[in-house]
């Protein structure tokens, strides 16, 4: 189909969040491909098709290593130049929870020095010590450059992780403000600033952050789950908000896929 925006999304190895994520791409008027990491690696140009990719949630491998370890090093020495040549080419890339995870070890997030592929930041095990299933208010940086978040403010979405917490060497941590690459933060449900308070910040995370893109914008992670709020029925309050319920056809989590997709269009 001419114009067709083209999303792959990663599956097996312990990855779970497929039929979501793939939903979430196709509601926003994208065509997807379900991929198995094994098939991925065996083919040819694998990424070339392309013009969006999707590092879903999970627990790849198990969560061996660390969240994310094995499957960053897999993709790192079996095809880290094809990733570093799509995102250099205009490609764009999100990962969510357990691809957030596997970003940040790849280290194509946040790409500080470009995509040398060297980790600089980390989701560390939860201040709680527990894997925490909850919703989070959370507020979009409306001076970063990050083109998932276009045009939004506040949004409350799910989270189901035990890694979650946000970690950085302080220098690192100043270069990501300064250039506005904090896309979310965690706030109260009221829109303050949660202030690394349980359970608003629910995994102690630097700055309350809660997802980071790289220079241009184009590369996103975050821990909480926007394709698991795809209608308003998702919502564990959607019965006792009358409005939403009523008037909304989609869940606010659809907001994501959709500025990503419209983003695509509008470069060609």
């Amino acid at each position: 189909m001419p114009g067709t925006v083209r999303t792959l999304i990663i599956t097996g190895v312990g990855l779970n969040c497929e039929k979501e994520t793939s939903k979430a791409f196709e509601l926003a008027g994208a065509e997807t491909s379900l991929i198995h990491l094994n098939d991925l690696i065996q083919t040819d140009n694998p990424l070339e098709k392309f013009h969006i990719l999707a590092f879903i949630g999970g627990f790849s491998y198990g969560d061996h290593l660390g969240a994310g370890t094995v499957f960053a090093n897999k993709l790192k020495f079996k095809l880290g130049d094809k990733l570093k040549s799509f995102v250099e080419n205009g490609g764009l890339a999100i990962g969510i929870c357990n691809g957030f995870q596997t970003m940040t070890r790849l280290g194509i997030l946040p790409a500080l020095n470009g995509f040398d592929l060297e980790q600089k930041v980390a989701l560390a095990h939860n201040d709680s010590a527990l894997f925490r299933d909850d919703w989070v208010s959370l507020k979009a940086e409306s001076t970063s450059p990050c083109v998932f978040t276009k045009g939004m403010d506040a949004i409350r979405l799910p989270i189901r992780h035990g890694e979650g917490k946000f970690t950085a060497d302080k220098n690192i941590l100043e270069q990501l403000e300064n250039e506005k690459l904090v896309a979310l933060r965690y706030t109260t449900p009221d829109g303050n600033p949660a202030n690394g308070k349980f359970p608003d910040n629910p995994n102690g995370s630097a700055n309350d952050i809660a997802g980071i893109c790289d220079p241009s914008g184009r590369v996103f992670g975050m821990m909480p789950h926007p394709e698991a709020f795809l209608s308003p029925m998702n919502s564990p309050d959607w019965t006792r908000d009358d409005e939403q319920s009523t008037t909304a056809k989609n869940g606010a989590g659809l907001a994501f896929f959709e500025n990503a997709v419209n983003h695509i269009r509008g470069a060609r």
